[in-house]
């Protein structure tokens, strides 16, 4: 039975950028289906807080760089809310690399990267996209700002998130008119991902960042999802864009 409320599909839903767009999605009046892979209680608390702002919450687990289990969970995602207005491919991964050291990366690495970043992105946009064209909604794809510059991450991070880049303006051609496709493109972020990064310098370094950036501070999670938001609900003219969030550091230096 179709619901009332409009639905949202976010992968890599249970921590840092993906639970800020679910929260934010449940707080504009939609049901969200929460995917994850491994973190299965910190999903389940972002499906909590997510039917706490009066969503229907829907988890998914499923690794989404394998086509059988995406399909899967898109079959559950209809059977459960019956349409789907939104979908945000939002999971991401990333692999230890010694600075200049190209031998410090595997092939199987690489490869994994890539799987997760960027076939992932084809595979769930490919199963979204029959319920996407009956509600004409639209795709966000989490990119990053070193898909579009270069910067000190690990090579098979930063060259996925180039391939997303041009995967969304490509999805953008092959999608419209019914479906919009754009990304957002976070700078330095707070949280566990640029600490994982950055361990011990993490502090010095991201305050190092803060002071060179015209707006004083370095980005957060809620902050894209702020922008995410303004994608799915405005600028409905606009598609195969990608919006860099970063206080303004790339157009400053």
């Amino acid at each position: 039975m179709t619901q009332q409320r409009p639905a949202a599909l976010v992968t890599g839903a249970a921590t840092g950028i993906g639970k800020s767009a679910v929260l934010a999605l449940a707080r504009a009046g939609y049901d969200v289906a929460i995917n994850y892979s491994q973190s299965a209680v910190a999903a389940k608390e972002t499906a909590a807080q997510a039917e706490a702002a009066g969503a229907r919450a829907l988890l998914c687990r499923c690794d989404v760089s394998d086509d059988a289990s995406v399909k899967t969970m898109l079959a559950a995602v209809k059977e459960a809310f019956g349409r789907l207005e939104v979908l945000i491919n939002n999971a991401g991964t990333t692999t230890a690399m010694k600075h200049k050291d190209l031998d410090s990366i595997s092939g199987d690495e690489w490869d994994r990267v890539f799987a997760v970043n960027v076939k992932s992105v084809f595979l769930v946009t490919r199963a979204a996209a029959p319920m996407l064209r009956e509600s004409h909604g639209c795709v966000v794809n989490t990119a990053s700002i070193v898909g579009l510059r270069p910067g000190p991450q690990p090579l098979p991070y930063a060259a996925s998130k180039a391939a997303v880049v041009n995967l969304t303006k490509t999805l953008a051609y092959q999608l419209g008119p019914e479906i919009r496709v754009n990304a957002v493109a976070p700078g330095w972020m707070e949280g566990d991902w640029m600490q994982r990064m950055l361990r011990d310098k993490y502090r010095e370094l991201m305050d190092r960042r803060a002071k060179l950036t015209p707006l004083k501070r370095c980005v957060t999670a809620d902050d894209v999802a702020e922008t995410m938001m303004t994608l799915i609900q405005s600028n409905r003219f606009v598609t195969g864009e990608v919006i860099v969030i970063d206080g303004g550091f790339a157009s400053s230096t």
